[in-house]
């Protein structure tokens, strides 16, 4: 139980208590105080344990303090990631868009998040509606159709962050002719920021190269030939055409300043 507060008594309180009484009070409590027998170490006991206890409050304001810190710079991270992502993101769908429509001559090309909320959570859909079809999705198109999706999208992350070597193996083998010029002159006039290394059997890429290796096999012996298609030209009316010369071979590349075409016949 908790004591008693002290009060002051008026006078006529004093006057109406029993000194007995009062005394055998007083005796009484005596009496149950010494029949207590405190343990007076438990008030050391005590400090310390609040000591530790301010310590260790202490500690958990510092500790919580630093985890506030974190978080907040880690939900920064992330809202810049965010934003950097879907600036990226914008600018390469809109260039998606200009490649795709560049190649296939009339085409419509679609990045899209499939989680808009968390694009980092689901990945991204890519659709494209080749030149009077429908949309479809990547997966569902054509070796030919893929092909160019594919290289519409090599050529829009390019724009956005240039790498200076792409090495693509037969990426014309599914194309006809006609593509096959249009992918070979945007790589030859509009990536002069990077190097291609690319295998191709088709003359219509190859004759756009700066060189043009050919690898072929004679007496079981495996060699190599490096030539540059200008050096190889035939004068026509009015202009000149330059007809690269590729050796009887399979395939394999080498390098040079921009385009090297990898050729057999």
């Amino acid at each position: 139980d908790r004591p008693e507060k002290f009060r002051m008594l008026s006078p006529e309180e004093v006057d109406s208590l029993d000194k007995r009484d009062l005394l055998k009070e007083i005796t009484l409590l005596e009496e149950q105080l010494s029949q207590m027998n405190p343990d007076m170490r438990a008030i050391e006991e005590y400090r310390g344990k609040r000591k530790e206890y301010l310590q260790r409050i202490e500690l958990l304001e510092q500790i919580t303090a630093k985890k506030d810190a974190a978080r907040k710079e880690l939900d920064a991270l992330r809202k810049k990631r965010l934003d950097e992502f879907m600036a990226g993101f914008s600018l390469i769908t809109m260039k998606l868009k200009e490649m795709y429509q560049m190649l296939t001559l009339g085409g419509d090309a679609e990045l899209e998040l499939v989680d808009s909320l968390d694009p980092f959570s689901e990945g991204i859909i890519f659709s494209v509606r080749p030149p009077k079809k429908s949309w479809k999705n990547i997966h569902n198109l054509s070796g030919g159709e893929k092909t160019l999706s594919s290289l519409s999208l090599i050529f829009a992350l390019h724009h956005f962050k240039p790498t200076p070597l792409y090495v693509m193996d037969e990426i014309d083998a599914a194309l006809d002719f006609k593509n096959v010029s249009i992918v070979a002159n945007y790589i030859k006039e509009r990536t002069q920021n990077a190097q291609f290394i690319i295998i191709s059997l088709r003359n219509n890429m190859f004759e756009l190269a700066d060189r043009l290796v050919g690898i072929y096999k004679t007496n079981d012996v495996t060699k190599s030939i490096t030539i540059d298609p200008r050096n190889f030209s035939v004068p026509l009316p009015g202009r000149s055409r330059h007809l690269g010369k590729a050796p009887k071979a399979s395939t394999i590349t080498a390098a040079s300043k921009h385009p090297t075409v990898v050729s057999s016949s």
